[in-house]
Protein backbone atom coordinates (compact mmCIF):
# COMPACT_ATOMS: atom_id res chain seq x y z
CA UNK A 1 0.00 0.00 0.00
CA UNK A 2 1.57 3.62 -1.22
CA UNK A 3 0.18 6.67 0.68
CA UNK A 4 -0.64 9.36 -1.36
CA UNK A 5 -2.25 12.78 -1.76
CA UNK A 6 -4.34 14.17 -4.19
CA UNK A 7 -4.55 18.12 -4.53
CA UNK A 8 -7.22 19.78 -6.04
CA UNK A 9 -7.11 22.74 -8.03
CA UNK A 10 -9.65 25.85 -7.04
CA UNK A 11 -11.72 24.04 -4.39
CA UNK A 12 -13.38 26.06 -1.30
CA UNK A 13 -11.54 29.49 -2.46
CA UNK A 14 -13.96 30.45 -5.38
CA UNK A 15 -17.18 29.72 -7.04
CA UNK A 16 -16.19 25.93 -6.70
CA UNK A 17 -17.65 24.13 -3.22
CA UNK A 18 -16.79 21.15 -1.90
CA UNK A 19 -17.58 19.81 1.77
CA UNK A 20 -14.41 17.74 2.75
CA UNK A 21 -16.90 14.68 3.97
CA UNK A 22 -17.70 14.32 0.35
CA UNK A 23 -14.19 14.37 -0.98
CA UNK A 24 -13.46 11.31 1.63
CA UNK A 25 -16.15 9.36 0.35
CA UNK A 26 -15.67 9.12 -3.18
CA UNK A 27 -11.87 8.68 -2.58
CA UNK A 28 -12.88 6.03 -0.19
CA UNK A 29 -15.91 4.83 -2.56
CA UNK A 30 -12.80 4.70 -4.89
CA UNK A 31 -11.46 1.57 -2.94
CA UNK A 32 -8.78 3.53 -1.37
CA UNK A 33 -8.29 3.41 2.31
CA UNK A 34 -6.99 5.22 5.68
CA UNK A 35 -8.75 8.74 3.49
CA UNK A 36 -8.18 11.96 5.44
CA UNK A 37 -8.07 15.64 4.10
CA UNK A 38 -6.46 18.14 5.84
CA UNK A 39 -8.56 21.42 5.89
CA UNK A 40 -10.94 22.42 3.33
CA UNK A 41 -9.27 23.42 0.12
CA UNK A 42 -9.07 20.07 -1.48
CA UNK A 43 -6.24 17.87 0.25
CA UNK A 44 -6.71 14.38 1.10
CA UNK A 45 -4.63 11.75 1.95
CA UNK A 46 -5.44 8.05 1.15
CA UNK A 47 -3.49 5.03 0.69
CA UNK A 48 -4.01 3.01 -2.27
CA UNK A 49 -2.35 -0.23 -4.35
CA UNK A 50 -2.92 1.38 -7.71
CA UNK A 51 0.60 2.40 -8.41
CA UNK A 52 0.20 4.99 -11.17
CA UNK A 53 -0.74 9.01 -10.04
CA UNK A 54 -2.38 9.78 -13.51
CA UNK A 55 -4.67 7.13 -12.88
CA UNK A 56 -5.45 7.87 -9.88
CA UNK A 57 -5.99 11.69 -10.46
CA UNK A 58 -8.06 10.70 -13.06
CA UNK A 59 -10.22 8.36 -11.46
CA UNK A 60 -10.99 11.31 -8.60
CA UNK A 61 -11.71 13.92 -10.93
CA UNK A 62 -14.09 11.87 -13.12
CA UNK A 63 -15.95 10.70 -10.39
CA UNK A 64 -16.13 14.10 -8.79
CA UNK A 65 -17.43 14.80 -12.37
CA UNK A 66 -20.07 11.96 -11.95
CA UNK A 67 -21.34 12.69 -8.71
CA UNK A 68 -21.23 15.54 -8.10
CA UNK A 69 -21.32 17.82 -11.41
CA UNK A 70 -17.77 19.07 -10.40
CA UNK A 71 -14.95 19.40 -12.97
CA UNK A 72 -11.55 20.33 -11.29
CA UNK A 73 -8.04 19.41 -11.73
CA UNK A 74 -6.67 16.72 -9.84
CA UNK A 75 -2.91 16.60 -9.24
CA UNK A 76 -1.26 13.46 -7.20
CA UNK A 77 2.08 12.89 -5.40
CA UNK A 78 3.22 9.86 -3.50
CA UNK A 79 4.22 10.17 0.14
CA UNK A 80 7.59 9.25 -1.44
CA UNK A 81 7.39 12.82 -3.80
CA UNK A 82 6.11 14.90 -0.89
CA UNK A 83 8.51 13.84 1.57
CA UNK A 84 11.48 14.87 -1.47
CA UNK A 85 9.40 18.17 -1.80
CA UNK A 86 9.64 18.88 2.15
CA UNK A 87 13.17 18.39 1.93
CA UNK A 88 14.12 19.73 -1.09
CA UNK A 89 12.74 23.65 -0.54
CA UNK A 90 15.76 25.80 -1.86
CA UNK A 91 14.42 28.42 0.13
CA UNK A 92 13.47 27.48 3.77
CA UNK A 93 16.40 28.10 5.56
CA UNK A 94 15.69 31.78 4.55
CA UNK A 95 12.21 32.34 6.12
CA UNK A 96 10.63 31.84 9.11
CA UNK A 97 7.32 32.87 8.01
CA UNK A 98 5.81 29.16 6.33
CA UNK A 99 2.93 31.68 4.54
CA UNK A 100 5.90 33.34 2.33
CA UNK A 101 6.79 29.88 1.39
CA UNK A 102 4.69 28.51 -1.15
CA UNK A 103 4.89 25.38 -3.28
CA UNK A 104 2.84 25.08 -7.04
CA UNK A 105 2.22 21.63 -7.73
CA UNK A 106 2.32 21.35 -11.61
CA UNK A 107 0.19 18.10 -13.52
CA UNK A 108 3.24 18.25 -15.77
CA UNK A 109 6.53 19.29 -16.33
CA UNK A 110 6.92 22.60 -18.78
CA UNK A 111 9.00 22.99 -21.03
CA UNK A 112 12.65 24.11 -20.86
CA UNK A 113 12.13 27.36 -22.98
CA UNK A 114 8.55 28.44 -20.82
CA UNK A 115 11.19 27.78 -17.47
CA UNK A 116 13.64 29.76 -18.90
CA UNK A 117 11.81 32.50 -19.82
CA UNK A 118 9.79 32.77 -16.48
CA UNK A 119 9.97 35.66 -14.48
CA UNK A 120 8.24 37.52 -11.34
CA UNK A 121 6.17 40.10 -12.94
CA UNK A 122 6.09 43.71 -12.61
CA UNK A 123 9.87 43.61 -10.48
CA UNK A 124 8.26 41.89 -7.72
CA UNK A 125 10.82 40.38 -5.14
CA UNK A 126 10.01 36.52 -5.81
CA UNK A 127 12.55 34.13 -5.73
CA UNK A 128 11.18 30.97 -7.76
CA UNK A 129 12.92 27.90 -8.13
CA UNK A 130 11.33 25.29 -11.22
CA UNK A 131 12.48 20.85 -10.55
CA UNK A 132 10.69 18.49 -12.53
CA UNK A 133 6.68 19.08 -11.83
CA UNK A 134 7.50 21.69 -8.69
CA UNK A 135 7.56 25.14 -8.68
CA UNK A 136 8.94 26.50 -5.08
CA UNK A 137 8.26 29.83 -4.46
CA UNK A 138 9.99 32.58 -1.43
CA UNK A 139 7.90 35.83 -1.64
CA UNK A 140 10.41 37.80 0.02
CA UNK A 141 8.34 40.83 0.41
CA UNK A 142 5.45 40.22 1.60
CA UNK A 143 2.37 37.32 1.07
CA UNK A 144 0.95 35.60 -1.69
CA UNK A 145 -2.10 37.26 -1.21
CA UNK A 146 -0.72 40.82 -2.52
CA UNK A 147 1.33 39.30 -5.34
CA UNK A 148 0.57 39.10 -9.21
CA UNK A 149 2.99 35.94 -9.26
CA UNK A 150 -0.03 33.86 -8.32
CA UNK A 151 -0.68 30.45 -9.55
CA UNK A 152 -3.68 31.60 -12.85
CA UNK A 153 0.24 33.35 -13.62
CA UNK A 154 2.18 30.22 -13.56
CA UNK A 155 -0.36 28.63 -15.53
CA UNK A 156 -0.51 30.85 -18.28
CA UNK A 157 3.38 31.35 -18.72
CA UNK A 158 4.27 27.74 -18.27
CA UNK A 159 1.78 26.52 -20.37
CA UNK A 160 0.34 23.18 -17.62
CA UNK A 161 -2.25 23.22 -15.07
CA UNK A 162 -1.19 24.31 -11.33
CA UNK A 163 -2.44 24.16 -7.43
CA UNK A 164 -0.39 26.05 -4.85
CA UNK A 165 -0.16 25.11 -1.67
CA UNK A 166 1.59 27.19 1.13
CA UNK A 167 4.87 25.61 3.11
CA UNK A 168 2.69 24.82 6.46
CA UNK A 169 0.24 22.82 4.04
CA UNK A 170 3.39 21.03 1.93
CA UNK A 171 4.99 19.86 5.33
CA UNK A 172 1.62 18.69 6.91
CA UNK A 173 0.34 17.21 3.83
CA UNK A 174 4.15 15.28 3.74
CA UNK A 175 3.35 14.19 7.47
CA UNK A 176 0.15 12.45 6.57
CA UNK A 177 1.40 10.43 3.54
CA UNK A 178 4.64 9.19 5.32
CA UNK A 179 5.24 5.73 5.28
Amino acid sequence: MTRYVALLRGVNVGTTRLAMADLRRIVTDLGHEDVKTYLQSGNVAFGSTVRDAEKLAAGIARALTDELALTVPVLVRSGRELAAIAGGNPYADREDDPTRLLVAFLATAPEKSTVDALAAPGGENVSFTVTGREVFLHYVDGGYGRSKFTNAYLEKKLGVVATSRNWKSVRALAEMTAS
